[in-house]
């Protein structure tokens, strides 16, 4: 299977270029918010589009892949909460591993029931070592999932797992402050994982401002994700990849 978004995860990496993302909660959004959303999403830029939720109300994931493929400029991923959140009509998925918590069923439980699926969708799977940072609040994935984050402050336990992770041979990192979060994952955070890891690192939750994403991203971010809920402010969507887009190390 041709690994195409994560070849280019790995090539912005090395040419030091950063991307920007947007992740798309399918119960918040309807067929006119993600009409807005792409169309505001290519004047802004934006490397590619992540959809999944913690939780899903409506049966509402699969339309919105679709209706995001059919208008996105970009790949279209699915970051999943689920075993169920999996779908043929995406462009990949990260294949995620809550590494930071001990539940086994995020670790591989899950995995174990989506595999048939993912082998027979054609999808490009991206194996990705999630870890869950402390935001200053409860949030709904550290509910979901039945664990405790990595301590906002801890960094050297945030750097072993995520080496740990890398040496496990899981192709992305993907450090999370989860949605709602009060504050993002610490610039100092990410200086010291990047420190000890090579591969593609992502970085969500709390982000909120250009200048926060511009930081993160300098810290040694590959990826800056920010949630949905900016489609109603066109404006600061353009700002936020502009300040990642611009960003040099």
């Amino acid at each position: 299977m041709e690994q195409r978004i994560l070849e280019l995860l790995k090539r912005a990496r090395r040419e030091n270029r950063k991307l920007f993302a947007v992740l798309v909660d399918p119960d918040k959004s309807d067929d006119r918010s993600l009409d807005v959303l792409t169309k505001t999403g290519k004047e802004a830029g934006i490397d590619l589009f992540l959809v999944g939720s913690s939780i899903l109300r409506d049966d509402r994931f699969d339309s919105t892949l679709l209706r995001l493929k059919q208008q996105a400029h970009c790949p279209v991923i699915i970051f999943p909460g689920n075993a169920m959140q999996v779908s043929e009509h995406a462009d990949g998925i990260l294949l995620l591993s809550l590494i930071s918590g001990r539940n086994a069923d995020l670790l591989i439980g899950q995995h174990v029931l989506a595999a048939p699926f993912l082998r027979n969708s054609g999808i490009e799977i991206i194996p990705t070592a999630y870890l869950l940072i402390d935001s200053g609040a409860p949030t709904s994935v550290s509910y979901m999932s039945q664990t405790l984050p990595i301590p906002h402050d801890k960094d050297d336990i945030a750097s072993c797992t995520a080496l740990a992770g890398e040496q496990l041979g899981l192709q992305v990192l993907y450090l999370d402050a989860g949605s709602g979060a009060r504050h993002p994952v610490s610039a100092r955070m990410i200086r010291n994982v990047r420190q000890v890891t090579n591969i593609p690192l992502v970085i969500g939750g709390g982000i909120r401002t250009p200048e926060k994403a511009a930081e993160l991203a300098q810290a040694g971010a590959d990826m800056i994700v920010v949630g949905n809920s900016l489609e109603t402010d066109p404006g600061m969507l353009q700002e936020l990849a502009d300040a990642v887009h611009l960003t040099v190390r």
